[in-house]
């Protein structure tokens, strides 16, 4: 990769797209003006990522062709559904020695294969919207033809906006169903605790500021002490104490089993949506 760091387009520019660039440039892992973005006619999305970062944007077929065709890493971020679309508008302009980053939901590598030229490496992602401040978890797996050094510099991409781990892609669609789709479970839980807050009379504000600083700091707990969440728990439950009788409560309402059913669910849909791409793709 050059010194200065490594020239990325961005097709398909949304609010992932957006967090991954802004990572970037915060941590000095690449230039503005070596990074170029382009989605298919959202104008006012590009022109404000080019006011706000100083990257270079894409309006007119010509450009975007220049973009991709100079890049070192293709980043593609567009929606399931408009893979096949954007895929035969841009893959001409790909090359071999380019890296392909995918942040499709569901897009595997087999898939992309069909799609990019023949010996392109690929790295399929899944990260979060927690990105979008620093805060994310991104999962990562690679073709066989991606090397050490491309590894490295993928992780980097993604170490900017938060934690990686890399996986094999077996494991991809857990990825979505614990972190990728995780942060909406938790605000869901959160959700409940500041009804169930308000409907015992505390004013709605109050709920949320106690919510909000509960969760951070229990995650913060976890994390810090390495302690499993299991052990910190029982460190919390008193016998026939308060929060005993809560948690006897969710056991008794199946709190545990839903949350199983709706990773399974969420990792099924991932699946689902993964096979409608591959059929789309092969027509």
């Amino acid at each position: 990769m050059p010194t200065n760091g490594p020239s990325i387009a961005f097709i398909g520019a949304g609010s992932m797209a957006e967090a991954i660039i802004r990572g970037l440039i915060q941590q000095n892992i690449a230039e503005p003006g070596r990074i170029y973005a382009m989605n298919r006619s959202n104008r006012e999305q590009m022109e404000s990522l080019r006011n706000r970062y100083g990257i270079h944007c894409a309006f007119e077929p010509d450009d975007k062709e220049a973009f991709i065709r100079k890049a070192d890493i293709v980043v593609v971020a567009m929606k399931p559904k408009d893979v096949r679309q954007a895929f035969s508008e841009f893959s001409g302009f790909l090359r071999p020695d380019q890296l392909l980053i995918s942040v499709v939901a569901g897009l595997s590598l087999d898939t992309i294969a069909m799609l990019v030229p023949e010996g392109m490496p690929a790295v399929r992602t899944m990260p979060n919207t927690s990105s979008t401040i620093g805060m994310g978890a991104t999962g990562l797996c690679f073709t066989s033809n991606v090397s050490p050094e491309l590894r490295k510099t993928a992780v980097s991409l993604f170490g900017a906006v938060g934690e990686v781990i890399v996986v094999p892609e077996s494991q991809m669609n857990m990825v979505n169903g614990l972190s990728g789709s995780g942060p909406a479970y938790v605000y869901y839980f959160m959700e409940a605790m500041i009804a169930a807050g308000v409907e015992g009379g505390m004013d709605e504000e109050l709920a949320r500021q106690l919510t909000v600083q509960t969760v951070l700091g229990a995650a913060a707990m976890v994390k810090t002490t390495q302690e499993a969440p299991s052990e910190l728990r029982r460190k919390v439950t008193s016998p026939n104490g308060t929060t005993q009788a809560a948690i006897e409560t969710f056991d008794r309402l199946g709190f545990s089993d839903a949350i199983g059913a709706g990773v399974k669910r969420c990792v099924e849909r991932a699946a689902e949506i993964g096979a409608q791409i591959s059929k789309d793709v092969q027509g």
